[in-house]
């Protein structure tokens, strides 16, 4: 039996996508072979050197849900007929491999189009904000490129324990869009001069997290933002600006924290840990209906490339999603 799914080969100057198709796969002992229903478009698969290296060709897809059509020898919790989600390496498919440890129970009542968008960017800022961000309720986060899907899962977590949200965007229509999830300031800016309004809105006191969506462009700024104690975590760079300068004066004076976040060169027993305990903390709030992906816009399964340039022309509010 065969079956489609879409690849990405990536030069040196370009990603480029293409449908193939290839033998439908085997389940090993620890997996599931899942019919996908809906899959997230991520903005980070197509930035060459990011996830994907130059010079190569690999199954596009990092996030999917669907029902499990066979299960492996050593699969315990979910069985044939199963709805899950989780993330899924290669998942832009009709078809794909899920590890049962990185997999999850959609809940009642979420849609297709809701679990196949959920896991990778919810996942992230749960890593962000609560793992290693230590965000608290009455804290002050601030997210550059907040209408990001990550972005607008940062929003929510932090909205779901009683943070306060300051977020920027270049786009005054997707910042007011936001306000109705939360959003306490919002900065109409696409460059780096945020940092009066933030401390204004602050008491110039500055936020306890920074989420950095943007990149190189507006780092130092994000430092001069923070307060005593103050976290950044660095999760894209749209702006393909790779390099900043670090103001070393203030990262020792104010005791802050750098850090990355990235699954990249996580290994599976992490990639289970992380997954466990999103599980654990989130899934409640998302079964209560407190969070819920932000949807922009769904494409059929052979739209994708269309899906791709509506992503890439910066048009969206939360996420894209592709349904098959």
């Amino acid at each position: 039996m065969k079956m489609r799914s879409w690849w990405m080969v990536a030069s040196e100057t370009e990603a480029r996508v293409e449908l193939r198709e290839t033998d439908l796969p085997e389940p090993g002992p620890t997996q599931m072979l899942v019919r996908v229903r809906a899959a997230g478009v991520n903005r980070g698969e197509f930035i060459i050197g990011g996830l994907t290296k130059a010079g190569t060709a690999k199954p596009l897809g990092i996030e999917g849900a669907g029902e499990v059509v066979k299960a492996g020898a050593q699969v315990k919790r979910f069985a044939p007929g199963a709805r899950v989600m989780g993330r899924f390496p290669g998942a832009m498919a009709e078809y794909v491999l899920a590890e049962e440890a990185q997999a999850m129970a959609v809940p009642e009542g979420m849609s297709w189009e809701e679990a196949g968008s959920l896991t990778t960017t919810y996942m992230v800022a749960h890593d962000m904000l609560l793992l290693q961000g230590g965000l608290k309720s009455g804290g002050w986060l601030l997210v550059t490129g907040v209408s990001s899907g990550v972005g607008v899962a940062s929003l929510q977590i932090a909205k779901a324990i009683g943070a306060r949200v300051i977020g920027t965007s270049g786009s005054r229509e997707k910042l007011d869009k936001l306000k109705a999830l939360g959003l306490d300031v919002a900065i109409c800016t696409r460059q780096a001069d945020f940092q009066p309004q933030v401390m204004d809105a602050t008491g110039g006191a500055g936020v306890n997290l920074v989420v950095n969506n943007v990149g190189g462009t507006v780092f130092a700024e994000a430092v001069r933002c923070l307060a005593f104690e103050g976290r950044l975590a660095t999760v894209g760079y749209v702006d393909n600006v790779l390099k900043a300068e670090i103001d070393l004066q203030a990262l020792h004076a104010k005791r802050l924290v750098l850090f990355g976040v990235s699954q990249k060169m996580t290994s599976p027993a992490q990639k289970a840990d992380s997954t466990r305990a999103f599980a654990e903390q989130m899934l409640p709030l998302v079964a209560a209906g407190k969070l819920r992906p932000l949807i922009d816009r769904v494409y059929p399964f052979a739209e994708f490339p269309a899906a791709r340039a509506h992503m890439e022309a910066n048009a969206h509010v939360g996420k894209i999603v592709i349904t098959a």
